[in-house]
């Protein structure tokens, strides 16, 4: 993942760009299985919560992303998707605010190999954001990794659903 003014990744896959828009909108299968709340839809909402043994739930002991909310405040059928970060809470870092008021943009574009995704976290920057390694690696999973893979076979690799 480049290390430039927010934080990026890409990739590209011989799938159409609506098969990347209806996995990028199934964060459930890519992201995380303990989300709450809906991800397809202009002016959902949805929290990331913290892996932990219940939702909602707050491990004191780990540090990371206790939650994040999300709002889909742009959603364009196999071209963009936006979420916009209304509020946020991680204990990794001195502001633990951090992901508050930051955009998630997820741009899907058709390629003559196929479609290229094209993932910033904007907002999120080398320079001002204390989790931006943490966040580069985890992202860098999320969107190289389990995302593609969910596109290609049907199954990404999330932090898995609570018991």
């Amino acid at each position: 993942m480049p290390n430039n003014d927010h934080l990026t990744a890409t990739f590209t896959t011989d799938h159409t760009p609506d098969e990347v828009f209806t996995a990028v909108t199934n964060v459930r299968d890519w992201w995380s299985g303990n989300l709450i709340g809906d991800t397809a839809a202009r002016h959902d909402e949805f929290v990331f919560t913290d892996d932990c043994k219940y939702a909602g739930e707050t491990a004191k002991e780990k540090k990371g992303i206790r939650f994040a909310r999300f709002q889909l405040t742009e959603v364009v059928p196999g071209e963009r998707v936006v979420w916009h970060a209304v509020d946020s809470y991680l204990t990794s870092v001195d502001d633990q605010h951090e992901w508050s008021d930051t955009d998630v943009i997820f741009d899907i574009s058709a390629t003559p190999e196929g479609t290229t995704l094209h993932f910033t976290h904007r907002g999120l920057t080398a320079a001002k954001s204390e989790c931006f390694e943490d966040c580069s690696r985890g992202w860098a999973f999320f969107i190289e990794t389990s995302l593609p893979q969910l596109i290609a076979t049907g199954t990404g690799q999330p932090i898995p659903k609570y018991l």
